[in-house]
């Protein structure tokens, strides 16, 4: 039975995955009612999965998409900080730059830029922590979301190299389709880039990055992978554009029109408003100087009409920004002065709206914030290695010693023990330094599991490691420390290639508020028991006087042995066996009858 309950948890997390896939796919479509009516088939289910933070953050960002959609934008963000909170509580990884590469481009088409920039950074920053061997369609959709949310924000050049991150871990990947949707990716990219710079006045760069996006465009092409109609049209459209841009005017312009003709009959409106758009670029550069302009002007004067009423009905501010801008300059050059100036005006005040800054500022905040990110990661990851030990990953000395001044002995009982490997140096020369590292390791291991919830683990140094007991009395942390000491003898030490046994000594020293002692005191009482321990035979544990006992302890007077300055100093009336402060120990000898 418990075996079925496991395979239905397994399909689910595959079903819920490939759901994801789904609505991903559609998400950035032509038609919302893809995406809507995939979601209001399965939102139950995305509901019902949400109690784990993976699918809680999905099941929110697929609902803003959703509400996106209805023009309900500020419930649209709502449901966008939501899903933000559920991504925390995820492993750092390109699952989490997924959820937030794909919350920033939701946020962009929200019309809210700065959230978005911030998300975008973070998402950046976590593919940027992904080892380059461990390539995945999360990382490779993380930066497919990342590069279009960064070319709404008008940050070209960024969105170019997350297309190309993008192709490089697609690349990694044995999916065509993944190859082929970065490939088209990149060629849309870099021929909008060469627009850019080409308005700018570089025709060398623009004929540079129009060649790469040729390079791209053919490469898909050759794949063995047949996209959505929608899909190859497009990719047909950033080519003809593509050519346009590397000086190929005259071949390219019954090629485009005839993939513009294909849309307009079959396509949804954003792809009409993109193919209106390039063969409209087209038309202008053929039409020759604004002084002497051919009838292609009028045509494309048309085309931009055609291109912003779609791009402003499916909510592409940024593309609807550009086509505004050519019509107002286009119908100018057509001396439809008045015409122009409504174009240019209504250019003004969407500029104004959108962008308060420039695209230098938000360009610089991106690039500031993300090395701030950067610095606080390293600083993080300094004062780990300040705090860690290495070999153990318990806290070091340094972090031990941190705790212990924290601790106020005045507040609650408190107990230490420090616990020591018997004769590890015979292991490190009998075996090797890597054994007797990979016994620590284990000590460590054993150390974590078998310590109560609450206590703390320190690798004090060398073969000896220090447990830190909040609120444990002798009793506790006696209990707690004899468990410690029998799984180490119980444990499988020849796993390791070790031949010898492995034991530890273990002393205890508690304090408690009505008699407070500081952690020094303590730390140096339980390192007198331990010493105890050994001289008495190893593999065992130490501590004081058992609780209650006001037997004073024997006069001072010469000793004749170590042992009996321990018993002294411990007030121990009785030896105690291996591993147990309580009871007599039967290999001691028998104590002395009282006078």
């Amino acid at each position: 039975m418990s075996t079925g309950a496991a395979d239905t948890s397994v399909v689910d997390e595959a079903t819920l995955s490939g759901l994801r896939w789904d609505l991903l796919a559609v998400s950035d479509g032509d038609d919302p009612r893809a995406f809507t009516d995939l979601l209001a088939d399965h939102e139950a289910e995305l509901t019902a999965a949400s109690s784990a933070p993976r699918w809680q953050a999905w099941s929110h960002a697929f609902a803003a998409r959703r509400l996106l959609a209805e023009h309900d934008a500020e419930a649209a963000g709502a449901q966008v900080v939501a899903a933000r909170a559920a991504a925390e509580d995820c492993p750092a990884g390109a699952e989490r730059a997924l959820v937030l590469a794909y919350l920033a481009h939701l946020e962009v088409a929200g019309d809210r830029f700065e959230a978005a920039l911030h998300l975008a950074v973070d998402a950046s920053l976590l593919t940027d922590q992904v080892p380059a061997d461990e390539p995945s369609r999360a990382l490779h959709q993380a930066h497919l979301w990342l590069s279009l949310a960064l070319t709404r924000l008008d940050l070209e050049e960024l969105a170019v190299a997350q297309a190309l991150r993008g192709h490089r871990v697609a690349a990694e990947l044995d999916d065509d389709a993944a190859r082929w949707q970065l490939l088209a990716l990149c060629a849309q990219q870099h021929a909008e880039l060469a627009q850019t710079v080409h308005r700018r006045g570089d025709e060398v760069r623009a004929a540079r990055l129009a060649a790469v996006a040729l390079r791209c465009s053919f490469t898909a092409t050759d794949l063995p992978h047949e996209p959505a109609d929608a899909e190859s049209d497009l990719l047909s459209v950033v080519h003809g554009w593509a050519l346009t841009l590397a000086g190929d005017l005259e071949d390219t312009l019954p090629a485009l029109r005839r993939v513009r003709d294909r849309v307009a009959a079959e396509g949804g409106p954003w792809l009409r408003g993109y193919a209106d758009l390039a063969l409209a670029r087209l038309l202008c550069r053929l039409a020759g100087p604004p002084d002497a302009l051919g009838p292609q002007a009028e045509e494309a004067a048309d085309l931009l009409a055609d291109a912003a009423t779609a791009f402003a009905a499916t909510g592409d501010r940024r593309r609807y920004r550009q086509a505004l801008l050519e019509l107002g300059r286009t119908t100018a050059a057509l001396g439809r002065a008045a015409e122009a100036l409504h174009w240019l005006e209504a250019y003004r005040g969407e500029t104004v709206r959108m962008h308060q800054r420039s695209r230098e500022l938000w360009a610089d905040l991106f690039v500031r914030r993300s090395r701030l990110r950067e610095a606080e990661r390293q600083t993080a990851l300094m004062r780990r290695h300040a705090l860690e030990d290495p070999l153990t990953g318990l806290g070091n000395r340094r972090s031990a010693e941190r705790r212990l001044a924290e601790l106020d002995p005045t507040a609650a009982p408190l107990a230490l023990a420090v616990v020591d490997v018997d004769r590890f140096k015979l292991v490190n020369d009998t075996h090797s330094h890597l054994h007797g590292d990979a016994v620590l390791r284990r000590l460590a291991d054993l150390l974590r599991l078998h310590c109560r919830t609450g206590d703390e683990v320190y690798r004090w140094a060398g073969d000896e490691f220090l447990v830190v007991l909040p609120g444990a009395g002798e009793a506790q942390a006696v209990v707690a420390m004899e468990r410690l000491r029998r799984a180490v003898v119980q444990c499988a030490w020849a796993e390791l290639d070790v031949r010898d046994e492995v034991t530890v000594s273990i002393g205890i020293a508690t304090s408690h508020p009505e008699t407070p002692r500081t952690w020094r005191q303590l730390f140096d009482d339980a390192d007198l028991h331990l010493f105890a321990a050994k001289r008495s035979g190893r593999d065992r544990v130490r501590t004081g006087p058992r609780d209650g006992d006001d037997a004073a302890p024997p006069p001072p007077g010469p000793h004749t042995s170590v042992d009996a300055l321990v018993d002294e100093l411990l007030g121990a009336r009785t030896p105690r066996s291996p591993g147990w402060a309580f009871e007599p120990d039967p290999d001691a000898p028998d104590p002395e009858p009282a006078p």
